[in-house]
């Protein structure tokens, strides 16, 4: 080997991951959501589609992963948020069900997962 290549190849070994880092980084930060949400959001999934372990994590995160790269982690928390708060019965639930912003976010959020489930392979609860 001549110097000039060794060289090179010491320049590329650690020039090459910094590089690739940085041009990765704009897509790997875009709607990153905290871990925190991410487990939640997972274990919520699981304990509402019974399965294996193991698969059901692996589609259960997938799903989340769909949700991250359609809307920001913002918009998910308002549309979560109204989605489960649409169940709360009496005057305060009123308060959701009667607000139709809030309703054309429930119904937006409720297509988005539909969709994820079924590109995730999560059969629905009325096909079982």
């Amino acid at each position: 080997m001549t110097l000039s290549f060794v060289r090179l190849t010491r320049f590329l070994r650690r020039a090459a991951p910094p590089a690739l880092l940085a041009l990765a980084s704009p897509w790997a930060a875009a709607h990153d959501y905290p871990t925190a949400a991410r487990v939640e959001y997972v274990q919520a999934c699981m304990r509402d589609h019974p399965g294996s372990y193991y698969e059901m994590l692996n589609k259960c995160s997938c799903v989340l992963d769909r949700l991250a790269s359609d809307i920001p982690f913002d918009d998910f928390v308002t549309m979560s948020t109204a989605t489960n708060a649409n169940s709360i019965g009496g005057e305060r639930g009123n308060t959701i069900r009667d607000t139709e912003p809030l309703q054309k976010q429930i119904r937006e959020f409720r297509k988005l997962q539909a969709a994820a489930r079924e590109g995730c392979f999560i059969r629905s609860q009325a096909a079982r």
